[in-house]
C-alpha cells in the first residue's frame, strides 16, 4: 500500500466550502492588504490562543524577523537557540546581523536543554561591565529563542527560571506548536505562544494550521511592542508615508486570513486526530523499542488535552537511511527532519563549530526519521506503515 507523507487534498474536501465563501467574500470587497478580514483573524487567534495581541504576518520567517526588528536585535548582539531546528530560526538572527549562538538539545524530547543553557551562560564568567553577558566574540546577548519543536512545548519553567537569573526575554518559536499546552510546576496550563515576551507562528500550507501559502504570524504580551510590530510589517510607518523606523513588507493578506478563518475552528479535532494517530503508532511500535525511539510526550502525564500536536511524528531510528531507503521502496511517505545540525550549516563555517561539539543535535540528525500523522490518515495506512518497519527490523 502506497502512503503519503502528507495529503493536502483530503483536508481541502473537508473546508473547500467554507474556504471559498470566505475567499469570496474578500474578492466582493476588493480589499486585499490587511484590512477587516486580517482583523478578524488576528482576534480569532488571540482568542483561540490565549495570546493578549496577534500580528499578521506574511510568512513564519517574516513574523520572526519582525520580532527581531522591532526588539532592535542587531549588530553587536547575540540571541542563543537550538542547533536542531527549521534553518529560518537561526538564519533570520544571521539577517538581522546578530550572531546565533547554539546551545544543544536534550537527548529525549529534542528541545533547548535548560540545563545546558545554564552552563553555557554561567561559563560566560561575570557579567561586562554595563551589566550585560556577553559572548565569545564580544556580543551582547539579548534573548533566548527556545522551540516548541514538532509540536511539543519545551520546559518553560526550566528555561524561564535561567534566563530569569540572567535578565533575557524568551522569544518562542512556535511555527510548529499551534494549540500545544504545557504544565507548569505551580499546576497552571499555558499555549504555546503565551510564555515568551514574544512569539511567532507559521502558517506553511503544511502547518496543523495551513494557509494557501505563506502566511504567518506575531504574538505579544505588551500593546506598545504589538504597535511597533504592526509599523514594522508594514514599512515602518505610524501614519501613513511617515516612517519612524525601517521596516519590510510582512503584511497578511487578507486572502490567506481568508483561509485561515476557516480553517481554524477545526483544528483542535485535527490536533486531535493527529495524537490518536500518534497512539496508534505507540501500539504497533511498541515492541521495536530496542530499534526504534518513538517521540517524547513530556506533558501527556499531566493530563493536559493538547500534551502534544504532533506536526511532525519523529521517530529516532537504528539504520536510519537504511529504513528511509526501505520505506521509500514500498512506497511509504518519511522524511528526514533535520539532517545538518544548524551550526554545521555551511553558511555558518563563519562561527567556527566542528562536528562532535553539539552531540545530541548530531546524534539527532542522523536517527531522526518522521513518518506520516496527518489528521486525514487512515488507520489501515498507519498499519502499513508499520508493517513496513516490522518487515525491515524483523524481516
Amino acid at each position: 500500500m502506497r502512503v503519503p507523507l502528507l495529503d493536502l487534498t483530503r483536508q481541502h474536501e473537508r473546508v473547500r466550502e467554507a474556504v471559498a465563501s470566505r475567499v469570496q467574500a474578500v474578492f466582493e470587497s476588493q480589499q486585499f492588504i490587511l484590512g477587516q478580514t486580517v482583523a478578524d483573524f488576528e482576534k480569532a487567534f488571540c482568542d483561540y490562543t490565549g495570546c493578549a495581541h496577534a500580528v499578521g504576518m506574511s510568512s513564519g520567517t517574516d513574523a520572526q524577523l519582525a520580532i527581531l526588528m522591532a526588539m532592535g536585535i542587531g549588530p553587536g548582539d547575540a540571541v542563543v537557540t537550538t542547533p536542531y531546528t527549521f534553518f529560518a530560526t537561526a538564519g533570520c538572527l544571521h539577517r538581522v546581523g546578530a550572531e546565533p549562538v547554539f546551545v544543544d538539545i536534550r537527548p529525549d524530547t529534542l528541545h533547548l536543554d535548560a540545563e545546558k543553557l545554564r552552563e553555557y551562560l554561567t561559563g560566560r564568567g561575570p557579567r561586562a561591565a554595563d551589566g550585560t553577558v556577553r559572548t565569545a566574540r564580544g556580543n551582547r546577548l539579548r534573548a533566548v529563542m527556545p522551540v516548541h519543536l514538532f509540536g511539543a512545548c519545551c520546559d518553560m519553567d526550566a528555561l524561564e527560571e535561567v534566563t530569569a537569573a540572567f535578565g533575557l526575554p524568551i522569544i518562542e518559536d512556535a511555527a510548529q506548536a499551534i494549540g500545544s499546552e504545557f504544565a507548569g510546576k505551580n499546576g497552571g496550563t499555558a499555549r504555546a505562544g503565551t510564555f515568551g515576551q514574544s512569539a511567532w507562528f507559521s502558517f506553511f500550507p503544511t502547518k496543523n494550521l495551513g494557509a494557501a501559502g505563506d502566511a504567518g504570524v506575531t504574538v505579544c504580551r505588551s500593546g506598545e511592542f504589538a504597535a511597533k510590530l504592526r509599523s514594522t510589517r508594514n514599512h515602518g510607518m505610524t501614519q501613513q508615508y511617515h516612517h519612524d523606523t525601517v521596516g519590510g513588507n510582512f503584511r497578511l493578506d487578507a486572502l490567506q486570513a481568508a483561509v485561515l478563518l476557516a480553517k481554524l475552528p477545526l483544528v483542535e479535532e485535527w490536533n486531535a486526530a493527529r495524537r490518536h494517530n500518534a497512539d496508534l503508532y505507540r501500539a504497533a511500535l511498541g515492541d521495536l523499542s530496542d530499534r526504534v525511539t518513538l517521540p517524547a510526550e513530556p506533558w501527556r502525564p499531566a493530563g493536559l488535552v493538547n500534551h502534544h500536536t504532533y506536526h511532525q511524528y519523529v521517530i529516532r531510528a537504528e539504520r536510519r537511511d537504511e529504513l528511509q531507503r526501505h520505506l521509500a521502496a514500498a512506497g511509504i511517505g518519511q522524511a528526514i527532519y533535520y539532517p545538518v545540525p544548524l551550526p554545521l550549516q555551511e553558511c555558518f563555517a563563519y562561527l567556527g563549530h566542528q562536528p562532535g561539539d553539539f552531540p545530541e543535535a548530531e546524534r539527532a540528525a542522523r536517527e531522526s526519521l518522521a513518518l506520516p500523522v496527518f489528521p486525514e490518515l487512515r488507520a489501515e495506512e498507519i498499519a502499513a506503515v508499520a508493517a513496513a518497519i516490522h518487515s525491515f527490523y524483523r524481516g
